[in-house]
């Protein structure tokens, strides 16, 4: 089996090429070239192309590679799909659940709950749905994976902001005070970049199961915003002390990006059932531990 992974060293995807390789798969790696494909050995097994992945035209030198899986990380699936159809069997595109929009049920299942708040996660969710349709006519396999927050080793984890900064993490190191906003305890849903490859491997396997399918992945549970604060405090050894305000305070004075605050007014709590079903996906960490392995990453390769 062929497999085209694009984006594949990315935070997923560096967990993901390994275990694709260890399905004795012929894997290829498309990228921009700005990340490096890693110094390990199972990597020297991977073919790397370097190509423009925004412009269709860039795409058209994938076509000689004749994959038999498509596995899409950059939102941008729509050009790929229009592109290697002729070809590929299987196309598996990365989404998120914040694309289904604000949960009004939660665990939260694979469907829309309200219209999406991001710009460019609406366009990719319809992109998403409509190929689910134009695959289902064309008789190509197409499966979309929607991760919660991504975490574990590789990337500075979510902070009490709601960000990836490592001076809050800093902050919090110290036992500095974190802001809250005033408002029901959100669900926040670190996942491990590891099981969300996991998630992915098991999709190329099962790809009968797989077609017209949007599949939700994420670890057994979430945790609330102030378990999260609390878990930080466990990690670092420290008390970190909560301080809440209200929502205009919170979004006017302390943090204004909606990309950080939707963290505490949305609930993350994917529904993961089908997966289980469907893919036999079993998440290997909770919340706390891929929490804890994304510090020892940070640890290693920041000054905290």
């Amino acid at each position: 089996m062929k497999i085209l992974v694009i984006g594949g060293t990315g935070h997923i995807g560096k967990f993901m090429v390994p275990k694709l390789i260890d399905l004795d798969a012929d894997v290829i790696v498309a990228g921009s070239g700005r990340t490096p494909i890693p110094q390990k050995p199972k990597w020297s097994k991977v073919k790397y192309l370097v190509c423009n992945i925004k412009n269709i035209n860039g795409l058209e030198k994938l076509l000689w590679e004749s994959p038999d899986v498509v596995i899409d990380m950059t939102g941008g699936i729509w050009n790929i799909y229009k592109t290697l159809k002729s070809i590929s069997k299987h196309f598996i595109a990365c989404g998120s659940l914040w694309m289904y929009g604000e949960p009004k049920v939660v665990p939260t299942p694979e469907q829309t709950q309200n219209e999406c708040v991001f710009n460019h996660y609406k366009k990719r969710y319809s992109e998403i749905s409509n190929l689910i349709d134009i695959s289902e006519k064309d008789g190509i396999a197409f499966t979309a994976i929607m991760p919660p927050n991504i975490c574990g080793p590789g990337k500075i984890p979510i902070d009490g902001l709601g960000g990836r900064s490592i001076e809050m993490h800093r902050n919090h190191k110290k036992g500095l005070e974190v802001i809250l906003p005033k408002a029901a305890d959100v669900l926040i849903g670190p996942c491990d970049a590891e099981d969300i490859a996991d998630c992915f491997v098991r999709a190329v396997m099962n790809s009968d199961k797989c077609a017209g399918q949007i599949f939700n992945v994420g670890a057994a549970y979430a945790i609330t915003a102030t378990e999260l604060i609390s878990v930080y405090a466990n990690i670092y050894n420290v008390e970190i002390p909560i301080r809440r305000i209200t929502w205009d305070e919170y979004t006017t004075n302390v943090s204004p990006d909606i990309g950080y605050w939707w963290h505490f007014k949305a609930h993350m709590c994917p529904d993961i059932s089908k997966a289980k079903k469907l893919l036999d996906y079993r998440p290997q960490y909770t919340p706390e531990q891929t929490l804890a392995r994304a510090v020892e990453w940070m640890s290693e390769n920041y000054e905290l």
